[in-house]
């Protein structure tokens, strides 16, 4: 199938193309790589009159050191942010997940803020930018605003943007002292959705013990869900003694919603999950360790 016809609108700059939406209203859309918007036109799944393509619009690329933390313009695309020594150094969890989205063909033209913005549920973005604690920019005609990762995934492909409203960047904080991080999915096939998926961040203090640690597990339910819960429960504990596998279990035994379809089942999804929470903090205590 063909998308439907729709007029094509190129601004060059932020304001202008939010103008733009507010003045075209939700008949419009914003389309940026469009590795995700482009096939749900062309099976006619979404269907606008208008779209506003986000290339030609200046100061939403690249990658730039800002003290502790690091910003990403929402048009830098995968690979991009794949290639940043920047990222590999100072986030070293983003960089880690993003060979693991879709293919090299999808990773060229499909960008960090299409990814955030499109709130799939399986997505690898969204679980690291609830992990890290990242601060999401956005712009309306009412002016910016920042929105926390916590509060920004509300639903199934939904956030917190207001209709109005253009992600143009993400802050990533580092996080210093002995760390370690860690992904782990599964997929059927390499460059497809997850099934199951897990992000692990560990800190440790000079005794060994977790000092700070984040666990989200993602294609378990309508958003990435952070295991706030253990990850209390692991504060203050000497890494040695902390059970991996009682983490996966306990990560992932409160869950609602887990979906059940021809992949698997919820309670499939379930183990899967808890297995791959595991893995991932294996992998990421080791780091924290340096063993």
């Amino acid at each position: 199938m063909k998308p439907a016809a729709f007029d094509y609108h190129v601004p060059e700059t932020a304001e202008a193309a939010v103008n733009l939406l507010a003045e075209l209203g939700e008949e419009a859309k914003f389309i940026a790589g469009g590795q995700s918007l482009v096939p749900m036109l062309a099976l006619r799944l979404a269907v606008f009159e208008h779209l506003i393509d986000l290339r030609a619009v200046t100061g939403l690329r690249g990658i730039e050191v800002r003290g502790d933390a690091v910003w990403i313009g929402a048009s830098t695309t995968h690979a991009q942010v794949g290639r940043s020594e920047e990222v590999r150094r100072r986030i070293p969890l983003l960089a880690r997940a993003t060979p693991l989205i879709g293919h090299f063909q999808i990773r060229n033209r499909g960008t960090i803020g299409g990814a955030i913005a499109h709130a799939d549920a399986a997505g690898e973005y969204p679980a690291v930018a609830l992990a890290l604690d990242a601060d999401l920019e956005a712009l309306s005609p009412r002016g910016r605003r920042v929105i926390a990762a916590t509060d920004f995934f509300t639903g199934m492909w939904s956030t917190a943007l207001a209709a109005d409203e253009l992600l143009t960047g993400i802050v990533f904080p580092g996080w210093p002292g002995r760390s370690g991080f860690a992904i782990e999915e599964f997929a059927r096939r390499s460059g497809d959705f997850a099934l199951a998926g897990a992000v692990i961040a560990v800190r440790l203090d000079a005794d060994s013990r977790i000092d700070r640690c984040a666990i989200v597990v993602f294609g378990l339910g309508p958003t990435p869900v952070r295991a706030t819960a253990t990850e209390a429960e692991l504060l203050g504990c000497a890494v040695s003694e902390v059970d991996a596998e009682e983490v996966g279990r306990s990560a992932t035994a409160d869950l609602e919603s887990i979906p059940a379809d021809l992949h698997g089942s919820a309670e499939y999804r379930r183990r899967v999950g808890s297995v791959m929470t595991t893995r991932a903090w294996l992998r990421a205590v080791r780091e924290a360790r340096n063993d």
